[in-house]
């Protein structure tokens, strides 16, 4: 079984901007027969008539809304919590997509359903990584393939932003000021996001800069903040880890003496928690990466998700988060 590959860089510096592009019926009581009545004389609510803009998962959808501004109307196909590798889009999801203005896609292999769930609507189309420099997949069935979580570095996520303004103002000109306004200044914190984790890990020694996960979904971070990285399995397509696998990192932890393990949300921790008792590394806590949360969860927006497993890395790495 190959083992997980490191891969380290030096830390990679902010860049300056750039822009691209059967019906039941049943008698009703008078009393409520009076409300339904009086709910028919109630106005109707204003036509929504802004151009829709549809995404594929929470995350896009989300920074497409900052973009937008209050000139789109931004949908996900896939909910809150949903597993966005291995998805089944449902009719709801073609009916709502076909009378979409403009559909946002990740791309770099992420939604392998998408082609053919999109392949006969005649609807513009973006792919939002198109200007991402991919990082090929290491290791396993998946090897060479690009690796799609390019969002997951603030640095990259910027030429999602710059695709977006491009995208929306093609497809609403007038607002085009608005949303290069919106791009600048969304870009503005996820540079902010960039430079606290720079400034977190920067007491680091080198043995500790190890990046250990259950999914591959952090190549992009882990090269933009100068980490090695390590995981279980590099797309979560597979849900499964085998044990050549699992004794795979528990060797690379070891050997690393890295601090703390980590694994993402919509995924089972068992086997990092086996890998974090056999190596007395700490289980560093969970990471979100390809769904956001309901409002009141802990990342109900992509800034909260970045901020959020930044936070999380860099207390685990320097030893004062995660539990054993």
């Amino acid at each position: 079984m190959p083992s997980p590959v490191p891969r380290t860089t030096a830390f990679r510096r902010r860049p300056s901007f750039r822009g691209r592009r059967v019906r039941r019926r049943a008698a009703l009581p008078g009393a409520a027969l009076v409300l339904v009545l009086l709910a028919g004389c109630a106005p109707a609510p204003e036509a929504d008539d802004r151009p829709v803009v549809v995404t594929t998962f929470t995350v896009l959808a989300d920074i497409a809304q900052n973009v937008a501004g209050g000139h789109l109307r931004v949908e996900s196909i896939t909910k809150v919590g949903a597993e966005i590798h291995g998805y089944e889009p449902t009719p709801g999801d073609v009916r709502v997509t076909a009378n979409a203005d403009l559909i946002l896609d990740n791309g770099l292999g992420l939604e392998s359903w998408f082609e053919r769930f999109v392949g006969e609507l005649d609807v513009p189309h973006t792919v939002v990584s198109d200007d991402v420099d991919p990082i090929p997949i290491a290791s396993d069935a998946y090897a060479g393939r690009p690796n799609p979580h390019a969002w997951m570095s603030p640095l990259e996520a910027r030429d999602y932003v710059d695709a977006m303004v491009a995208a929306f103002a093609d497809l609403d000109p007038a607002h085009a000021a608005d949303f290069r306004a919106n791009g600048d200044a969304y870009n503005v914190k996820l540079d902010e996001v960039h430079d606290e984790l720079a400034a977190g890990l920067e007491s680091l020694p080198p043995g500790q800069r190890a990046l250990v996960t259950c999914e591959g979904a952090f190549s992009y971070l882990a090269r933009d903040a100068g980490l090695t990285e390590a995981y279980l399995w590099p797309v979560n397509a597979e849900q499964q880890s085998t044990p050549g696998q699992i004794a795979d990192v528990i060797d690379f932890v070891k050997e690393n003496d890295v601090a703390a393990v980590f694994c993402e949300s919509t995924v089972s921790d068992s086997a990092m928690r086996q890998v974090a008792g056999a190596t007395g590394a700490d289980f560093g806590g969970v990471l979100y990466v390809d769904s956001l949360s309901l409002p009141d969860g802990p990342v109900p927006t992509y800034l909260d998700l970045l901020r959020h497993d930044v936070r999380t890395i860099v207390a685990g790495l320097s030893g004062t988060g995660g539990d054993s």
